[in-house]
Formats: structure tokens, C-alpha cells, sequence
């Protein structure tokens, strides 16, 4: 029997959204506001890796390995950031942290891809279409700002609590620092199974039975080792979005210039295929048979 049914899951930085300015940029702006200088925008970025290197070597996913917690986390990054920086005696900003943090958990610090909504808008062409049912999430290694940030920059997500489907832009969001695992451990897409599971038992047509083998699995992100490999591991489909198109794995099935057909078609001969925007894939969208 054909699946009818859709789970869609998308990553989020760098396939939702990204950052207004370069990080260090913005890092800069705040950091001068404060008093501070001396160091350039490619100083910053050398420190900050260093920074963020250390502490996720630390404490692993966002603090939530160590019960840290973010925002110490991102604190203790800010601070790393800029330490290398500050001239004998300088104290560090107190504010410095909290408004960075601030500025980070919005859109004052990201912007969103003029591709995203038009494909969310088409994805849910698919149940219209095909008289199935779709459910759209998103799984991220992420700490646990990332409902706030897509609330921010105009989406309608209900976070980790799921309603019924298609009530929102994003029925659900699974972040790494609540699974406690970082893709591409499987754990991540389980935890997204499980909350279409629940998804649907919230929907109008309780009575029905989940059957998870009639829902195509499709997760969409930026990161080959920790996106495609994660769904592949996990048994979904994976759709790269490389926007640079720089080099594309070989296990992945480039599709930019292949005319728009039958997406479930492709997924029949690859488990992997690639675009080089959002607005690539949506032209496959809805999903046919």
C-alpha cells in the first residue's frame, strides 16, 4: 500500500535561518557599545571558535552533559571571546553576555530564508492533494532557544508541545539539549517519531490508528555528517540543502537541475538527494505518487 502521509522535519541554523551580520560583526557592535576595542572582526572569529571549541569540549550540547546549562554556556563563551582581548586589568563588561545572549535569541540577531515560508506553504499542498495527512517539524542541535528564535522571526510553532497537525508552521521542535544527544545520533529523529505519534493522537480522528509505515520520513539540512547521515542512520530520507553547492557527497543524488517530477519516485532508486535552496525543493512539492 502507498504511504499517504508526510513527516517533514528541517534542521534550523544555516537551513531556516542564519545570522543577520557575521557572527563577529555583531559581536563587535555590542562589545564596542560597551567600551571595548582593539580587535578586528577576524580576530573575534579566531577567538570565538577557540572559545566555542573549548567549552563544547567541556561541556558537551549546550552545557546540558555537565547541567551547566546555556545560557552559563554562552556565557562562558562570550567571555572566552573576548578574554584574548582586554588590555591589562580591563575588567569584562558585565552586560556584555546578557545582551549578546539577548540579541541571539531573536531575530535581531537572525534573519530567515525568503525560501522557507513558500515551502512550508507547499508542503502542505501534499494532504490537500493527496488526501494524506502532513506533519512538519523541526530537529536541531540546538539549545533550547530555538522555539523562541523561530517565534521571533514571524513562524507559528507550538515547541515541544504537539497539537493537532497543521495547526502551525512547525507542529513540533526536537532540540538536542532536551534529547540529550546531538545529531547524528538516531535519538533526535526518534524523539521527532514520537511526537508525531502524539501528534496524531491529538488530532480530530482520534479513533484512528497510527500507523508509523504509512509516513514518508524526510529530513531536511545543511550538514552532510550530521544531517544527511543522521537521517539515513535513523532510516529516513535526507534532502541536502547546500547553498554554496561547493561539493556534493557522493551518496547524495544532486537534483538542481533534474526537471520537477516525482520526489517519492527519486526516493525509490536514493536515500539522498540534493538542492541548492529551499526553492529547489519546493518545486517537487507536494509529493506524488
Amino acid at each position: 500500500m502507498p504511504k499517504r502521509n508526510l513527516l517533514l522535519c528541517l534542521d534550523a541554523f544555516g537551513t531556516l535561518y542564519t545570522p543577520k551580520a557575521p557572527i563577529a560583526t555583531q559581536y563587535s557592535e555590542v562589545a564596542k557599545s560597551l567600551g571595548l576595542s582593539g580587535f578586528s572582526d577576524a580576530d573575534l572569529t579566531k577567538s570565538f571558535r577557540a572559545a566555542f571549541k573549548h567549552e563544547s569540549k567541556l561541556h558537551p550540547n549546550y552545557g546540558r552533559a555537565t547541567n551547566l546549562g546555556s545560557e552559563k554556556w554562552w556565557t562562558n563563551i562570550i567571555h572566552g571571546t573576548f578574554a584574548p582581548h582586554l588590555s591589562e586589568g580591563q575588567a569584562m563588561p558585565k552586560d556584555l553576555a546578557p545582551k549578546l545572549i539577548e540579541r541571539f535569541n531573536s531575530k535581531e540577531g537572525f534573519t530567515m530564508y525568503p525560501d522557507v515560508l513558500p515551502l512550508l506553504q507547499k508542503v502542505r499542498e501534499h494532504g490537500r492533494e493527496n488526501g494524506g495527512k502532513v506533519v512538519v517539524g523541526v530537529i536541531t542541535n540546538s539549545d533550547d532557544r530555538t522555539p523562541d528564535i523561530l517565534k521571533s522571526l514571524g513562524l507559528k510553532t507550538d515547541a515541544t508541545v504537539p497539537s493537532g497537525p497543521g495547526d502551525f508552521d512547525i507542529d513540533f521542535t526536537v532540540m538536542s539539549y532536551d534529547v540529550g544527544h546531538e545529531k547524528p545520533d538516531r535519538r533526535g529523529f526518534e524523539a521527532a517519531e514520537e511526537l508525531l505519534r502524539t501528534t496524531m493522537q491529538r488530532s480530530p480522528a482520534p479513533n484512528e490508528v497510527f500507523d508509523p509505515d504509512s509516513w514518508h520520513r524526510i529530513y531536511v539540512g545543511d550538514e552532510y555528517e550530521k544531517d544527511v547521515q543522521g537521517a539515513l542512520g535513523a532510516g529516513w530520507h535526507a534532502v541536502l540543502i547546500d547553498r554554496e553547492a561547493e561539493s556534493i557527497p557522493k551518496d547524495v543524488k544532486w537534483m538542481n537541475d533534474v526537471p520537477p517530477g516525482s520526489l517519492v519516485d527519486v526516493f525509490a532508486e536514493v536515500r539522498a538527494v540534493g538542492f541548492s535552496s529551499l526553492a529547489k525543493l519546493t518545486e517537487w512539492l507536494p509529493l506524488h505518487p
